[in-house]
């Protein structure tokens, strides 16, 4: 039976799914979203299930968040037999999504140009490390490479001076699946529309790049001659280090220490500014810095940053945030990933499907449709959990078709 309840957002969308390790999150997407997503692996199985940690009843953390909603094909794709199986199944399918290097589908008879003879309303995803061009093309990688590449980690450094990788989220295994499923749909759009299927192919490494746009593009504008390229008004446009390394010298937005943690002050509009002085019964700090209508930190302004620090230590980071809600101006708790489980706004919205159920705690897909009930999503499957399901159900083999199969090793079983 299909993973998703009729009436999810994409049910009836038919995913063929052939994937190892992290850009299978492209599947994850559609599958959250209520998309049959089937995933065609090896005999041996996706080894995702072996990376990293933490593992969970033999399984990492990244295949059960990665491959939950989604239903496990084993094909043998050196054998005839099983590449037949996967031609049937791009038949009535409406996306492939090949998330390894580009071409491994083709190699085998199996990519863009041979499936749109059998289907020419196939959406064909393929996402890569790198990208099918380029002097790194062909270069092998995992996922922190494209965040290094494209600029995101700063080396950290042991007392002794060696580097060594910081702790920091990753950005280009996430941002890629996610803009890969993007393109998948306004291709499957396209196709329903024209009939006409599309070849799509998403970097990992050049979304990383486009998730820090504004890093990027600021040094390039800095480029250019100061008198075109300046910095915002407030700072009476002397040009600030791209991004947030801009706001280390900030007062009015700056991240500071609570009672008994950190909270992030956010007042670079004047009417918040003045929101929080009369809060805190200290208009004479905005009599003698009002500041900018828009945009203003008050940056380099030590003097108010120490005031402010004072200010900011009477109170518990949950008791601040209470009170800017009162009134009306801007702080925000700072959390970790861990106490990130604990907050009330985390809690309400979003909180943690159960290990009980879907084989580890997980976060749900973070997209209400309101008014209805969200996709929930079945546990990540082991290898081949579903061939019998797949062939019969979906492809509408027979027990005897079945049987062939396996005694061809086209499933690859008790291998």
């Amino acid at each position: 039976m299909e993973s998703a309840a009729p009436g999810a957002p994409l049910a009836g969308l038919r995913v063929i799914e052939f994937s190892l390790l992290g850009p299978g999150a492209v599947g994850l997407h559609l599958a959250d979203l209520g998309a049959d997503v089937i995933k065609v692996e090896s005999p041996q199985g996706d080894y995702i299930r072996q990376m990293t940690w933490p593992i969970i009843e033999d399984s990492s953390l990244l295949h059960w968040h990665i491959h939950r909603g989604k239903r496990s094909l084993t094909l043998d794709l050196k054998t005839e037999e099983a590449k037949d199986v996967f031609r049937d199944l791009v038949r009535d399918a409406d996306v492939v999504i090949e998330a390894m290097r580009p071409g491994a589908l083709a190699k085998r008879g199996l990519g863009f140009e041979d499936l749109k003879e059998i289907n020419p309303r196939i959406v064909f995803c393929t996402i890569s490390g790198y990208g099918m061009t380029g002097p790194y093309a062909d270069l092998p990688s995992h996922g922190i490479a494209y965040d290094t590449w494209a600029g995101l980690v700063k080396p950290g450094y042991t007392e002794d001076g060696l580097p060594f990788i910081p702790e920091h989220p990753s950005v280009g295994i996430h941002a890629g699946p996610l803009f890969a499923a993007f393109g998948v749909l306004a291709g499957v759009i396209r196709a329903r529309e024209t009939g006409q299927g599309c070849f799509l192919e998403v970097a990992q490494s050049d979304a990383s790049a486009a998730m820090d746009w504004l890093r990027s593009e600021t040094f390039k504008a800095y480029e250019r001659p100061e008198s075109e390229v300046t910095g915002n008004k407030a700072d009476n446009y002397e040009r600030r280090a791209p991004g947030t390394a801009g706001m280390t010298t900030g007062v009015r937005y700056q991240i500071y220490e609570s009672s008994d943690s950190h909270i992030l002050f956010m007042a670079s509009e004047q009417e918040f500014w003045k929101n929080f002085c009369a809060g805190v019964d200290r208009m004479d700090l905005f009599e003698k810095w009002p500041g900018s209508k828009f945009g203003d930190h008050a940056k380099d302004n030590m003097e108010l940053r120490k005031i402010l620090a004072e200010i900011f230590k009477t109170k518990t980071t949950a008791e601040w945030v209470i009170w800017s809600g009162e009134h009306n101006t801007t702080i925000a708790p700072v959390n970790t990933p861990e106490t990130l489980a604990r907050d009330p706004q985390f809690i309400d919205r979003l909180g943690f499907m159960s290990y009980e159920t879907h084989g580890a705690d997980m976060i749900p897909y973070p997209v209400k449709f309101l008014g209805e009930e969200p996709v929930d999503p079945t546990p990540a499957p082991t290898a081949g959990q579903h061939n019998d399901e797949v062939l019969e159900e979906v492809l509408g083999y027979t027990a005897l078709q079945v049987a062939s199969l396996r005694q061809a090793g086209a499933l690859g079983e008790g291998r």
